[in-house]
């Protein structure tokens, strides 16, 4: 009698979810991928194949080109114009106009430090830039300038005389696109007695700028400004104790010596014969330590006066508008402007607070402005600021609430906000911050992060792909499976469901902008800017990794007889693959499997078809196709890895026709 026929098993996988590399390929579900690349799992029966990136042009058709090697890429919008701004290795900046395609000037060279720049958005009026080293500037599609505004005024001499205001006219800024600060003043007993600010201004350095006081019926007030900046490495001073017998300001001399800078200078104003305040009319530049700084006050007929030097050596880090003001962070403090204002640091409604929770541990990493909140990071908590408020006095309160006390993030460029829960990016994982509530993104990643470069700088934005809003990660990897070296992916999120994207393999710096109406994101690789995932019918390579399958019996091995691959390609864009048969020890060698069509003749020659211009036509079928091969694999799981540099169609499903052998 002739024996039984082995029985044939089959196993179809349409049901795409995303990436696993948590588990081991054989303990995954069935459905998820060991790895996915450049393949979108949109739903059922539906892995489409995402677009490559294109290079952005100008209006004459040319390549656009950044005159220097960006170090930071961001974008912003100037009224109803969107442009990308990449700030470069020489301390310029350029924008790209994505309006009129054009490209062109930001800043000069030697304008902004080289690397950790910072912008936000204020109103629709002008872009916000914080430099870590140099301060604070804006950018309102024509000029730069840098946002030094004037601090306290201090009246040095009240005069005599005045029967009422008399007016005040302080000089004009620096830069001559700055905007000149005005004040009023006010008098008591016949003295001009302060001078207080309407609005601070913008473009002032140093020199401070002149303080002219003139009518009201006297004469002989004086007063002098300070200059309030953000620049690293300033030095000021605060009274200790004002010390007697001071009745000279004019000869009243503060020394700066120490702390590892120089330039420093300052002016002693006087009240009830001692020193009340120290006005800086320098703030000098390179001061690293406070404790080496030592100021002194001499001369004005007076003794005893102590003073402490404060040198501001924290590094810029995090610039937002939030509740109608500016806030920026530097430290453990945020320094916020006065209502309404993104200039006025120093009005009664400004001022600063400083974080003196125990659960941020060091310094601030970046702040983020989404959902009614602003969010204070540190590298491992997040805090809140809400209900921003002034109260009768004309003093800013609001509310700080700590909402996670163990996990924050120092990748100041991977915090993002996305519909209405905030995601960010740390050494060890990806997380969703919604309300007070953190949880983890990434456990489809895991197996990733042990081998993401972290010595260089993540970047992440939202971006539209298949018409679903997407988050995106850009980080350098190592590659131990298919290149075997570093390059550049995106890791690419929505409904719960990872994949991998590679752009460009040298993609440094990514950001997002709305482009007519739609998310899009560029980037660059140095010099040239690409628009992301916009040429569908350029060739992309794809690499699709699927589960090892214990087809329902794991201790069994199984051979493999056949594999089928549904794909549907487009009129454009005929499809062809590379697969291997996987089993949990090997792989089998390539098989090319296409979806061209060729002619032979009667001894099996292949007959090439041509036009009249005698270019040799291509055949290829259209639309769905089952791609099927006879294979040949032992293993207790099955799977199959398959590549491809096809442009523009979509994977429906993997087939699998095998036997069931031995045991054990």
């Amino acid at each position: 009698m002739a024996a039984a026929e082995q029985k044939k098993s089959y196993k179809v996988v349409k049901q795409f979810k995303g990436l696993n590399t948590k588990s081991n390929r054989t303990a995954i579900e069935e459905n998820e991928f060991s790895w996915v690349e450049n393949a979108q799992p949109i739903g059922y029966g539906n892995l489409r194949i995402i677009p490559n990136y294109i290079t952005a042009k100008d209006g004459a058709g040319n390549a656009v080109v950044w005159a220097n090697t960006v170090t930071h890429l961001t974008s912003c919008n100037i009224g109803v114009t969107d442009y990308i701004i990449a700030f470069e290795a020489d301390g310029r900046a350029e924008y790209y106009n994505l309006t009129t395609k054009a490209k062109g000037n930001v800043a000069v060279i030697g304008t902004f430090t080289n690397a950790a720049m910072v912008t936000s958005q204020w109103k629709n009026e002008r872009m916000l830039i914080l430099d870590p080293y140099k301060g604070y500037f804006t950018w309102d599609g024509n000029n730069v300038v840098s946002v030094g505004s004037v601090g306290i005024i201090a009246v040095t001499n009240g005069g005599s005389g005045y029967t009422g205001n008399p007016t005040v006219v302080i000089g004009a800024p620096t830069d001559t696109n700055g905007i000149q600060a005005n004040a009023t003043t006010s008098v008591l007993a016949n003295t001009v007695v302060l001078v207080s600010l309407q609005n601070a201004g913008t473009g002032y350095s140093t020199p401070p700028p002149t303080v002219t006081i003139s009518g009201g019926g006297g004469s002989g007030a004086t007063a002098i400004a300070g200059v309030v900046t953000f620049a690293y490495g300033t030095a000021s001073a605060v009274v200790i104790s004002g010390g007697t017998g001071y009745t000279n300001s004019a000869n009243t001399v503060v020394a700066f010596s120490g702390g590892g800078g120089a330039g420093a200078a300052g002016t002693a104003v006087l009240r009830g014969n001692a020193v009340f305040s120290i006005v800086m009319t320098n703030p000098g530049a390179g001061y690293t330590n406070a404790a080496n700084l030592v100021v002194t006050v001499s001369g004005g007929g007076g003794s005893g006066a102590v003073l402490q030097g404060i040198v501001n050596s924290n590094i810029n880090c995090g610039i937002a508008s939030f509740s109608g003001r500016v806030f920026i962070a530097a430290g453990r403090t945020i320094y916020y402007s006065a209502a309404g204002s993104y200039s006025d640091f120093t009005s009664v409604s400004a001022g600063s607070f400083v974080l003196t929770d125990s659960t941020l541990h060091g310094n601030i990493q970046q702040i983020l402005s989404a959902n009614n909140f602003l969010y204070i990071f540190g590298d491992d908590s997040i805090n809140v600021f809400s209900d921003v408020r002034v109260d009768t006095t004309g003093v800013t309160i609001f509310t700080n609430t700590n909402v996670s006390a163990s996990v924050g993030s120092k990748r100041p460029y991977a915090i993002f906000p996305y519909f209405r829960s905030v995601l960010f990016l740390n050494d060890y994982g990806i997380y969703a911050l919604v309300g007070s509530t953190t949880s983890k993104l990434s456990d489809g990643l895991d197996g990733m992060f042990p081998n993401i470069d972290f010595s260089y700088t993540i970047y992440a934005g939202q971006v539209l792909l298949n018409n679903i809003l997407c988050a995106a990660f850009n980080f350098r990897y190592y590659d131990a499976i298919f290149t075997l070296s570093y390059r550049y992916v995106q890791a690419v999120f929505f409904d719960k469901k990872w994949f991998i994207t590679s752009q460009d393999d040298a993609l440094g710096f990514v950001t997002s902008v709305p482009v007519a109406g739609l998310i899009t994101m560029f980037g660059t690789s140095g010099t040239s800017l690409y628009q992301l995932y916009g040429n569908a019918t350029a060739t992309i390579t794809s690499r699709v990794q699927t589960a090892l399958l214990p087809m329902t019996d794991p201790i069994r091995t199984k051979q493999a007889l056949k594999i089928g691959i549904e794909a549907t390609s487009t009129p454009t864009s005929p499809v062809s693959l590379q697969a291997t048969v996987d089993s949990e020890n090997q792989a089998s060698p390539a098989y090319t499997l296409t979806s061209t069509v060729s002619w032979t003749n009667n001894n099996l020659q292949i007959i090439n078809w041509s036009n009249n211009s005698n270019v040799v036509i291509g055949w290829a079928t259209v639309g769905y196709e089952l791609f099927k091969t006879d294979a040949s694999m032992y293993g207790k799981y099955l799977g199959i890895t398959v590549t491809s540099s096809s442009p523009g169609f979509y994977y429906n499903g993997f087939e699998f026709e095998h036997e069931l052998r031995v045991r054990f």
